[in-house]
């Protein structure tokens, strides 16, 4: 069979979809579309196709308690699913600037045409009060790829214990319904910390699973006496020392949970995610602050302050990506072309050229270049 006939062949047995893909991403789509690329003019037409970029549209919202938003979301073809436990980039335009927040899919590994993402309106948040607040079925919002290795071994641990507060609900509940849509029969206990149940986003399915599977033991931390300790654990009917714990909260329920688990010789066991920022270990201080910020690319500078790279950089009018903002997702890393930097986490500096750098967690020690 010669070129001409094989090239023939291929695109007959192509699917439509497939075959739709690769003509629109050829080079002659690009030209005869230049200078604003196909991308452009497919936004206008189908806002949630890509021939690159993962998007989802939002197909149901709900708000179960007065500060979350649920989402579900159906990814177009670019998306490569997740594991129960991982975490996304979700990017939206607020007020004609795009953000980008991340966020655990609460939903089963198993169902992965849909997602569902559940954010927590803080009042000094931007992304999540929008959502709280605009979220509507037909918006389109991008997502990265799923990150993060807070995620159960492929061979199931027997016995399974969750501990989470608050918003860190969502990958915890990603990991239950998992195990549960498996099949899964050994022990789960699933402790949660929240102010009473109206505050509990899952709470009626909380309810609804326990009862369908006998092996999954629910606790709420309101309904126990005092903090996290030895006794909410056996409220919870798992012994640490025979099971896979995960935990996802505030860093107050987090300290208590690694302390616990340290004193007992259990680190291993213990895997850990966390949405909020600890205590940095050198905090920012305008009064000691020396040298200025180059922003090389921009051509902009700013006397140092001593807040982080990302917030002076945002206070010089730029718009440098970002996501978590404490550390855990790498939106922010930039290169650093020269100077001195400090760790906030852990006070260290750091006085390499051409290194690359999280912007959200660092703050100068002194004169800085940075590629932005």
């Amino acid at each position: 069979m010669n070129g001409h006939v094989l090239a023939c062949a291929q695109v007959f047995t192509e699917t439509p979809t497939r075959l739709v893909r690769r003509v629109l991403g050829s080079s002659l789509a690009e030209a005869l579309t230049t200078p604003h690329g196909v991308e452009r003019y497919l936004e206008i037409v189908r806002p949630a196709f890509s021939l690159r970029d993962v998007r989802a549209e939002i197909v149901a919202v709900r708000r179960a308690t007065d500060r979350s938003v649920t989402l579900t979301l159906r990814p177009n073809a670019n998306w490569q699913g997740f594991r129960a436990g991982q975490f996304v980039r979700l990017s939206v335009e607020v007020n004609g600037v795009r953000r980008t927040r991340c966020y655990s899919p609460a939903s089963s590994a198993h169902t992965q045409d849909l997602v569902e993402l559940t954010a927590h309106a803080e009042p000094s948040g931007e992304v999540s009060p929008f959502l709280r607040a605009s979220a509507r079925p037909g918006m389109v919002v991008s997502l990265s790829p799923a990150e993060g290795d807070f995620v159960l071994p492929e061979k199931r641990p027997r016995a399974v214990l969750l501990v989470s507060g608050g918003s860190g609900i969502t990958p915890v509940m990603s990991l239950l319904r998992t195990l549960c849509e498996e099949g899964h029969d050994g022990p789960i206990g699933f402790l949660h910390y929240a102010r009473d149940e109206a505050d509990v986003v899952y709470a009626d399915e909380l309810r609804a699973l326990a009862a369908r599977h006998p092996n999954v033991q629910l606790r709420y931390g309101f309904d126990l006496h005092g903090r996290f300790g030895r006794e909410h654990v056996r409220a919870a009917g798992i012994d640490p020392a025979e099971a896979e714990t995960y935990a996802c909260g505030p860093t107050r329920l987090l300290d208590a949970v690694r302390t616990m688990w340290a004193d007992h010789g259990l680190e291993e066991r213990l895997r850990v995610e966390q949405f909020t920022a600890p205590a940095p270990a050198v905090p920012a201080d305008a009064e000691t602050a020396t040298g200025s910020v180059q922003f090389a690319r921009s051509g902009r500078a700013a006397e140092n302050d001593g807040a982080t790279l990302l917030e002076q950089a945002e206070a010089a009018g730029l718009t440098p990506q970002s996501g978590c903002r404490m550390g855990i997702c790498h939106t922010c890393s930039c290169r650093k072309v020269e100077g001195a930097v400090r760790d906030i986490r852990t006070g260290e500096i750091s006085t390499a050229p051409d290194e690359l750098i999280q912007i959200c967690v660092t703050t100068p020690a002194g004169d800085v270049t940075l590629d932005i």
